[in-house]
């Protein structure tokens, strides 16, 4: 046996063990789904699922509608990802492609934006939605996501790795619209870094706790991770597997987009990679 193929062996064994220990505290929560409270403090972890699935999931939904906070999660958190993701290409395009005055200093802009946490405004954009009459709404969700700086700036530095100008100029001279450009040749092209964004943007919204919590105030309106922040200071959380049961409910959407998505952060690290 050669020495690269040593190394490789450890490389493998080492991202096994990696993937492995990542796993666990998945497992440790789905297993823990099933078992009764009393199983789960007098037993602590075991391999084996248990029984009360049932009992956990009938305590869980006589407290909250469990199944009307994952659509209203879903639904924010699809709407937040598809605004983002289409405005966001659209302005990065504009900043790649076409060159005007000031056109530097509003990515400067945008740079600076990223960098200020979101919890700085927080008090700032709770009185301007309550001037606007917008309580209580999902509207403060979803439109701020048409302004995402991070976004912007990672799409801007794919196309200027992936765009071929070229393309573009040939749709000109056959007499194609920007617009139909954009949508026919630019966003086809970034649909990789789009698609990558898309999945940080959804998971983002999805676990988004802070701004639901501000702007929301009617229980049937809560999003998911309102309402499993409301169970620590009930019953339910007397109740340990009924706890894990909502939290392996609320995570399922998280990993379905990983498990469809993953191959568009490959195709878009690998794309920005080389420079044609």
């Amino acid at each position: 046996m050669n020495k690269s193929n040593i190394v490789k062996g450890v490389i493998y064994t080492f991202l096994i063990l990696l993937v492995i220990i990542s796993f666990i505290p998945f497992y440790m929560m789905i297993i823990n789904a099933t078992r009764s409270n009393s199983d789960i403090l007098q037993n602590g972890f075991t391999l084996f699922p248990g029984g009360a699935i049932k009992e956990n999931y009938e305590i869980l939904m006589s407290y909250m509608n469990l199944w009307r906070g994952f659509l209203n999660s879903l639904i924010i958190a699809l709407s937040v990802t598809f605004v983002s993701s289409y405005f966001s290409a659209l302005t990065a395009y504009g900043f790649c492609i076409y060159k005007f005055k000031g056109s530097n200093f509003l990515f400067v802009a945008v740079l600076v934006l990223m960098m200020v946490p979101g919890q700085l405004g927080l008090i700032g954009f709770f009185d301007l939605v309550q001037t606007m009459g917008l309580l209580d709404s999902y509207i403060p969700l979803i439109i701020p996501s048409l302004a995402s700086p991070f976004v912007v700036f990672f799409l801007r530095q794919f196309l200027i790795t992936a765009m071929p100008i070229a393309i573009l100029e040939a749709a000109r001279i056959d007499g194609a619209s920007e617009f139909k450009i954009f949508h026919i040749i630019g966003f086809p092209i970034m649909m990789p870094a789009v698609a990558t964004m898309a999945i940080f943007t959804f998971i983002g919204s999805w676990n988004n706790y802070i701004l639901p919590l501000v702007v929301i105030f009617s229980p049937e309106k809560y999003t998911l991770p309102v309402m499993m922040g409301a169970l620590r200071g009930s019953q339910v959380a007397q109740n340990l597997g009924s706890m894990y049961l909502g939290i392996a409910i609320s995570v399922v959407p998280i990993m379905i987009a990983f498990l469809f998505f993953s191959k568009y952060i490959i195709s878009s690290i690998s794309a920005g990679a080389v420079k044609e």
